[in-house]
């Protein structure tokens, strides 16, 4: 998908690495990457992750690692009126590398040659969250410690990889704009019928045009990404609300309750049934 270039490098120039904490009301969507690594630990929140052309529900204690040139934002649920926060440090491959040829480190090598797709570590230990949150109180080499020691552990810790393996950043500014434009819209618009016509009209291109710009920008068809929006927006409810099942499936846009039951089956290999007694089996991870 065609995303914003963020330039970091000013900062980089100063520092070895940069921390930033963020509170906020909302993530809001920003569909964006750059040429550093990134560690991002959700503070508070709920919402929806997007990492290439990996799309899930994020909660409290989420833990990415994103490589360099991989588009993602995270996107709050403003229904829940829940404040966001989240830690997010960066670094480059400039300041990492001259570790990475040590011995010491190969494990650390092969978590960040994988990070080209993100990495999600699932209920990561209080250790690394007390860590990443009070990094930015450290100075000096004690600061760069913290952070090796933050590394350390998530080379010892089970991983998630995000985005596929056929996934293939673009990197060019010249559609960011229009991609966006449409990302957000499907958004908004998830409980209507969003059709192809009103999404190719938004960036004034023809259906046929803007198939193949779409796949071409996200990997992925038109109908099969606004699906797995659909049902990831099906899931957080499944999980957090009392609706019925064919009230969630007409809420999220699906024309029918056999349409959303056979694709829900088809991307989640469960149920909406299914997912709603697992998710409440086991609330602090629904998958």
């Amino acid at each position: 998908m065609k995303a914003i270039l963020e330039d970091l490098s000013a900062d980089n120039q100063i520092n070895s690495f940069i921390i930033n904490q963020y509170t906020t009301t909302n993530f809001e969507y920003r569909w964006h990457y750059h040429p550093e690594f990134e560690l991002t630990l959700i503070e508070s929140g709920i919402g929806d992750r997007f990492i290439g052309d990996s799309f899930e529900s994020f909660q409290k204690g989420d833990l990415v690692l994103i490589g360099p040139d991989l588009p993602h934002t995270w996107m709050s649920d403003k229904e829940k009126n829940v404040i966001s926060a989240a830690v997010v440090i960066q670094f480059t491959n400039h300041f990492i590398e001259r570790f990475l040829v040590l011995n010491e480190f190969s494990k650390l090598k092969k978590i960040l040659e994988m990070s080209g797709q993100g990495l999600y570590f699932p209920n990561p230990p209080l250790e690394v969250i007390s860590k990443m949150e009070t990094i930015n109180q450290k100075e000096g080499i004690t600061r760069i410690n913290v952070l090796l020691e933050i590394f350390e552990i998530l080379t010892e810790l089970p991983y998630e990889v995000l985005a596929s393996p056929f996934f293939q950043p673009i990197k060019n500014e010249e559609n960011e704009l229009r991609i966006n434009t449409v990302c957000q819209y499907m958004l908004k618009n998830l409980s209507t019928d969003i059709s192809l016509k009103n999404v190719a009209e938004l960036i004034h291109l023809s259906e046929s045009a803007f198939c193949k710009f779409f796949k071409k920008m996200t990997g992925k068809t038109y109908s099969d990404y606004l699906n797995e929006i659909r049902i990831g927006k099906a899931c957080s409810l499944l999980t957090a609300s009392d609706k019925t099942i064919a009230e969630i499936g007409f809420q999220t846009g699906f024309e029918s309750i056999t349409y959303f039951n056979r694709v829900f089956l088809r991307k989640k290999k469960r149920t909406p049934n299914e997912f709603r007694k697992m998710s409440r089996n086991n609330p602090d991870r629904s998958v």
